[in-house]
């Protein structure tokens, strides 16, 4: 009669009483219930304890998953898989009913010597009555529970990984006659199965072994990384940007990233914080270096001469057109283009300088042929274009448009680690220009630091270069800037936005100025002022107890505060680019070129 085939619940341990249980509960005419042994019986177990062992899990567990189903085809009274560690020696036995703990309660049921004799030989090893068997000792014989009045059958395989033996599967039984013709069916049965937990056991092993290896390699490398220091970053270095302060590496960094693309940039930033350098960095470390770098300052020019000069002009378009001329587009072609004060523009030209930017493409003034360009442009502004959206002074597609990639440069008062450097560089190139020899005193760089510098590293240039210039000895020293005497302008005019002044001493008689506020466009004007520059102080001159600033200084300030731009700076005094050059011929006030 064949038994029904069981398959456990995978997780479930089935618990099989020990040999001694059974010996004490099973009285001596008992006998298993006979198995039938047949070829359909041999596949089934093969199939049932294959998807056991291949079920995730703990080796333990399926191993006495393993023993518990083969009750089901085997008469067996004790089922043990023993195995070795790499030294030989016992590392797991597992039999029906295992937990944790309970191997040497499985391994004192083991005879020691038969399984030595399995081991040694590579053999399986059978035995109707071990007590006539000379490979089981008396403690052998003593351990299966084998007396005289009951008599006790084994049969043992080895269990090999490959061509080495690291275990044993065995079964014992009481001797029963009518079993003796089915050994030949279990031994064939026994070394099937114990092939396929050998197969199991390397798999468990190579895995156990692989994340071993890796838990090691990762404790090494952390060990590795504790002990090494942090790799710095590498430099960014570009030609004519001088300063190591953490803001500039950082700006140099993002500098080199967006050069890889040509995506369109916009730097931002206050005046004279260097922002057409950064344009031509950008060009410089793009793949279009080899190609035009052309520049145009928005604000210098009358919309009607900045259409001319950006898209260029057919002869005859208009009165002074004699020849055809390529404009700034046509000239960067493959290159970039660099647009500079680009929110000084007017609302006009803005549409039509948004087509150029969507579709790179336009007419020359007094033609109808398209022309199509390859042109990276980035612009520059040191105005709020998002404020300047809000009150619809400026177009929000051309905003979307231009700010593709926005590039924010850090003023210099967020990076005085860098004035040092830069004020040395200023000298050297004074000194260079003008055949002097002049260094600074610490006292002098002292001072440097001190100053907000709203200006930022034009206003540095300006300092260093005035200051040189005056300096009566070899060296300079505290006492020679302008501002240790209260004769700073630059201080007087800015004091509103400098976040600290280098000005110490109270200002003289001589120059009783004091600016409640920065040059805003709301304020109002303290004192009437005469002539044609009394627009300098309604939008922001803003002077304070009636003191009175000369229209010389006030021309000075606004060209100081436009970067020297003339055409910006008569916007900010409300005049006409021709009188703002009247104006500097007429107090002899030289312009400075950057």
């Amino acid at each position: 009669m064949q038994h029904e085939t069981r398959k456990p619940e995978q997780g479930v341990m089935l618990h099989i009483p020990s040999a001694r249980e059974k010996l004490i509960s099973q009285s001596e005419g008992e006998r298993e219930v006979p198995i039938e042994s047949s070829p359909e019986s041999v596949l089934t177990a093969v199939s049932e304890i294959s998807k056991v062992l291949a079920a995730p899990g703990r080796l333990e567990v399926a191993l006495a998953n393993v023993v518990n189903l083969l009750q089901s085809f085997v008469q067996m009274r004790n089922g043990i898989v023993l195995l070795f560690d790499d030294d030989g020696m016992p590392d797991l036995t597992v039999g029906a009913g295992w937990s944790e703990g309970s191997d040497e309660r499985y391994r004192t049921c083991l005879p020691k010597k038969a399984i030595d004799h399995i081991v040694a030989t590579d053999k399986p090893l059978i035995a109707e009555n071990v007590a006539t068997e000379a490979a089981f000792s008396a403690a052998d014989v003593n351990a299966l529970g084998a007396c005289v009045n009951m008599s006790v059958s084994f049969i043992g395989v080895p269990i090999r990984i490959d061509a080495k033996v690291v275990g044993t599967l065995s079964i014992d039984r009481i001797l029963d006659v009518s079993s003796s013709g089915r050994l030949d069916y279990e031994v064939r049965l026994l070394a099937m199965i114990a092939n396929l937990v050998g197969q199991t056991v390397k798999l468990h092993r190579l895995s156990a072994d692989d994340g071993e290896r890796l838990t090691t390699e990762k404790d090494r490398l952390q060990k590795q990384e504790f002990r090494q220091p942090p790799r710095e970053r590498k430099k960014v270095h570009i030609d004519g940007i001088i300063g190591d302060s953490p803001p500039l590496r950082a700006l140099l960094e993002k500098i080199a990233v967006i050069a890889k693309s040509n995506s369109t940039v916009l730097v931002r930033g206050e005046s004279g914080t260097g922002k057409e350098l950064v344009a031509k960095a950008i060009h410089a470390l793009s793949s279009r270096a080899k190609r035009p770098f052309v520049k145009l300052n928005c604000a210098a020019l009358p919309e009607t001469v900045l259409e001319s000069e950006l898209f260029g002009h057919e002869k005859g378009a208009f009165t002074s057109a004699f020849n055809s001329r390529k404009g700034r587009f046509e000239l960067a072609d493959k290159g970039t283009l660099f647009l500079d004060e680009i929110g000084e523009i007017s609302a006009s030209f803005q549409a039509k300088l948004l087509r150029v930017l969507q579709e790179q493409e336009f007419e020359r003034v007094g033609s109808n042929q398209t022309i199509k360009v390859d042109v990276r442009v980035v612009a520059a502004t040191n105005k709020n274009l998002e404020e300047a959206v809000a009150r619809n002074e400026f177009r929000a597609d051309l905003y979307y448009r231009v700010s593709v990639v926005p590039l924010l440069l850090p003023p210099l008062r967020e990076r005085r680690s860098d004035i040092p450097l830069l004020a040395a560089e200023f000298l050297k190139k004074f000194n260079r220009e003008n055949g002097r020899a002049l260094s600074f005193d610490v006292s002098a760089i002292e001072i440097l630091m001190k100053c907000g510098f709203p200006g930022n590293i034009r206003e540095l240039e300006n300092c260093v270069a005035r200051t040189a210039t005056l300096a009566p000895g070899p060296s300079i020293l505290r006492n020679d800037f302008a501002c240790c005497h209260g004769q700073c302008l630059s201080s007087v005019l800015w004091k509103g936005k400098s976040d600290e002044t280098a000005r110490e001493p109270v200002p003289s008689a001589s120059m009783p100025v004091k600016l409640a506020g920065p040059l805003t466009e709301a304020a109002a004007p303290a004192s009437p002022v005469s002539g044609e520059l009394a627009a300098l102080a309604p939008p922001g001159a803003a002077l304070v107890s009636g003191a009175k600033i000369t229209d010389r200084e006030r021309v000075i300030a606004a060209m100081e505060k436009s970067g020297w731009v003339q055409a910006k700076a008569a916007r900010l005094l409300g005049l006409t680019p021709r009188q703002i050059g009247y104006a500097l011929r007429k107090y002899g006030i030289e312009i400075k070129r950057f």
